[in-house]
């Protein structure tokens, strides 16, 4: 599932020059740790004793345990609504301690993203463009007297090199050697057009409401020439296994569908969802996400 690549994509005209490496940044913060334990308090502790001065914010933590895709998506769902320069902490490390590489990935775009390289950079990386990537220097960039603890680098490592960079105690070429321009990437199905219907994933779920998301696009959509309120052909398999094939009604909001029925239509982010309408329907057609998950739509 996982495959190394190299990415070289033109960033949008949105995002301007990163800040001077010596201003201060905003740090943000995502893991799968959750909340009952202090171990998301421990990382921002390390920050703060960097620089008091710290503004720290979290994109969430409560990725599900282990979910590397799921980091990756969520990554790059906000990180284009931050400035440049700001300096994104992202630990979901199930090889905590083994040889994966500890990185820091500049995009073009100007952001800093502090991550084990195990695929949770994926998404960023084609969509923001890789400017430079760095190893984390551990000899310098590690919380000192944490050397003997090889299970928390979120807190020891990453949480200690995001804040220094943030803070702007180090220049991003003090964190590390550079190294070869890829990131390590998990491989998923691209939207296309492909003989009158659209193909796509199913990257992500709207988890309170259990919506599914895709990663097709409106424009793409707009393709087939479906109208508000036509009805096209709706299939999603998990590989070989089919979980949901109908006629489904494209509205613009949910309440144009009646009480329970499924209904396609466009989300906050401008890409195609799947609902029910004041019902779950990922829970009711059993759809997980995922790079697997893919879907096909046609009138």
């Amino acid at each position: 599932m996982i495959r190394r690549f190299a990415i070289a994509v033109c960033c949008s005209s949105f995002f301007i020059a990163a800040q001077p490496a010596w201003s201060q940044s905003a740090l943000v913060y995502q893991t799968d740790f959750g909340l009952e334990e202090p171990a998301v308090a421990s990382m921002k502790g390390v920050a703060y004793g960097v620089s008091a001065d710290l503004k720290m914010f979290d994109i969430t933590h409560e990725i599900p345990a282990f979910n590397i895709w799921e980091a990756a998506y969520r990554l790059n769902q906000t990180a284009r609504y931050w400035p440049p320069g700001t300096v994104f902490v992202s630990v979901v490390d199930p090889g905590v301690g083994t040889q994966r590489r500890s990185v820091v990935l500049k995009t073009k775009s100007g952001h800093y993203f502090v991550s084990p390289d195990n695929g949770s950079l994926t998404l960023v990386a084609e969509n923001l463009g890789i400017d430079e990537i760095r190893r984390i220097d551990e000899t310098v960039n590690r919380l000192e007297g944490s050397q003997r603890s090889h299970t928390f680098h979120g807190r020891d490592v990453y949480s200690y090199t995001g804040a220094r960079l943030a803070a702007g105690v180090i220049s991003f070429e003090q964190v590390g050697p550079a190294e070869s321009q890829s990131v390590v990437a998990i491989a998923y199905k691209k939207p296309a057009l492909v003989d009158d219907r659209i193909e796509g994933n199913i990257p992500i779920l709207d988890t309170h409401y259990g919506n599914v998301w895709t990663n097709i696009g409106v424009d793409l959509f707009d393709q087939l020439g479906v109208e508000v309120g036509e009805s096209v052909w709706v299939r999603v398999t998990d590989g070989n296994e089919v979980l949901f094939e109908e006629q489904v009604r494209f509205v613009s909001s949910f309440g144009g569908v009646e009480l329970g029925d499924p209904a396609l239509y466009v989300n906050d982010i401008l890409n195609i969802g799947l609902a029910i309408n004041q019902g779950n329907f990922a829970e009711h057609y059993g759809i997980e996400a995922g790079p697997e998950r893919n879907i096909e739509i046609w009138k």
